[in-house]
């Protein structure tokens, strides 16, 4: 089992924008370890052979954590009708400009640890699908019933990389 890192972002105050933290929490169950509570990234517990975390979005200054991983999963939301509510993907580096200054794509993300670490950990993308982003911190029916799956998804692949 490669030493692996669950990376969640989003935003637990916008509804569905939070899933992550949910299967975050919910694959930590399945692992034995305690749930993350709300204001704790998860950060300061890193050490193990399956570490996660939950972060607002995805800065450079993550960067130099992921040296020691061989394996990044990034948890997020999506938004995008023509793609499966369940997303699942390898990501490989790959920088993109984006339109949106502040925001940094798993890929282009893994691109920038390559060209600054010259490390390239084994990249995945589970992507929940997201139907409410009003200022709440519940999950839509829809969202929640896929927490569950990208689990299992994750567990699948943190055992048979």
């Amino acid at each position: 089992m490669p030493r692996s890192l669950i990376l969640g972002f989003g935003n637990i105050d916008r509804a569905d924008d939070g899933a992550a933290f949910f299967v975050v929490n919910a694959l930590r169950q399945r692992l034995g370890q305690k749930p993350l509570p709300e204001d704790e990234t998860g950060l300061e517990e890193l050490g193990s052979k399956v570490d996660s975390v939950f972060l607002s979005q995805l800065t450079p200054e993550l960067l130099e954590i992921l040296v020691g991983y061989q394996q990044v999963i990034f948890v997020d939301a999506h938004v995008y009708e023509n793609v499966d509510a369940l997303h699942c993907q390898p990501v490989s580096p790959a920088y993109a400009p984006s339109t949106f200054t502040h925001h940094l794509t798993p890929a282009a993300f893994l691109a920038l640890l390559k060209a600054l670490y010259h490390h390239e950990p084994a990249g995945h993308l589970v992507s929940l699908r997201g139907y409410d982003f009003d200022f709440h911190r519940d999950l839509s029916p829809e969202t929640e019933a896929l927490v569950k799956p990208a689990v299992e998804y994750i567990f699948k692949l943190i055992n048979n990389p």
